[in-house]
């Protein structure tokens, strides 16, 4: 029988199979997330994260002057808050000589063209631990906005390019963007967490940032009450429509692997730019399957995030940004 149409033709050798590839990752579509903490001269090791550390601001932004010379334009700032500076209200989220702010007026001195997109959400300044300020043991939505729209203003005062609201309070992004406006931030944009879901994948990070939920009496346990529920995929286009409503200028869905179904359909559905959290908790399990022998490490990641990708994503946060990038330089 003859077989006028064979595929494998178009896989035959690694030439041809360049020329007929559909989906390219590039150092242009990757973001790092980078943790700060007070101090000089100081690093430390995130032990769940191999590979990735907490730096003082100079050491931050020495790093970041070695990103973007590998083709990273952009980063994904989050800081370690010292205990004594946290309260229930966040106030220090805009302090204007807060470790936030020092950061990225730094980085935009060092690399000015460096995209700055510092994380929006109270978690990492609450005794809490939630993103939200607690009123009577509730995560209080409209009282929460008022004041990410303060920390909004500060960050953008600060010289940040990016917002990147996490919270996933209802009527944020609109809520910052009139604070924007009024205070003559007409240029700074806002990528939303749009589709952000309640998952187990965020262990290593929220340990990184000490911002995991406290086990306070009446208060809750976890962020289910404000975040979506990992059982439901129509509600996600709902949360990306109302967001696009309100403003926001891209559409962040996190986590990232186990959700490319919601990447694919918010692709379908939108024509924003989509960005994709490759979360701590997928990096962590790549990483501990690569040290165990298990995976290889660098194909895991290209594979990873080329599907991530694949699916939809026009930008990918992920741990293992600095590393792909020299993957793909010496491609």
């Amino acid at each position: 029988m003859i077989l006028y149409s064979r595929n494998r033709r178009l896989r035959t050798s690694a030439s041809i199979r360049a020329l007929v590839q559909q989906t390219v990752l590039t150092t242009n579509d990757l973001v790092m997330p980078v943790f700060v903490m007070e101090g000089e001269n100081t690093k430390e090791a995130i032990a769940s994260m191999p590979g990735i550390f907490r730096r003082s601001i100079d050491l931050t932004v020495q790093e970041c002057r070695e990103l973007f010379s590998l083709g990273i334009k952009a980063v994904n700032l989050y800081m370690k808050v010292p205990e004594n500076l946290k309260d229930n209200k966040g106030t220090e989220s805009w302090n204007p000589d807060g470790l936030m702010q020092r950061t990225i007026k730094a980085i935009k001195d060092a690399v000015p063209d460096m995209v700055v997109m510092p994380d929006v959400a109270l978690d990492p300044y609450s005794i809490y631990g939630h993103d939200g300020i607690i009123t009577n043991g509730k995560v209080d939505n409209d009282a929460t906005n008022d004041a990410l729209v303060t920390m909004s203003i500060s960050l953008a005062d600060a010289g940040a390019d990016i917002l990147a609201p996490s919270d996933m309070m209802d009527g944020r992004v609109a809520a910052m963007r009139e604070g924007l406006e009024e205070n003559g931030h007409t240029d700074v944009g806002i990528l939303s967490y749009a589709a952000k879901y309640a998952s187990s994948f965020y262990g290593p990070f929220r340990s990184a940032l000490d911002s995991a939920p406290k086990d306070f009496a009446d208060i809750p346990t976890d962020k289910k009450t404000y975040q979506m529920d990992f059982h439901n995929s129509r509600e996600a286009l709902d949360e990306v429509y109302k967001d696009v409503a309100e403003g926001a200028d891209i559409i962040m869905i996190k986590p990232g692997m186990p959700y490319l179904d919601i990447v694919a359909k918010v692709r379908e559905a939108i024509d924003l730019p989509i960005a994709v959290y490759n979360v701590s908790g997928e990096y962590a399990m790549l990483k501990a399957a690569a040290q165990n022998g298990w995976l290889d490490n660098d194909r895991a990641i290209l594979e990873s995030l080329t599907c991530i990708k694949r699916a939809g994503a026009d930008m990918i946060f992920t741990y293992a940004a600095k590393e792909a990038a020299v993957l793909l330089n010496n491609q």
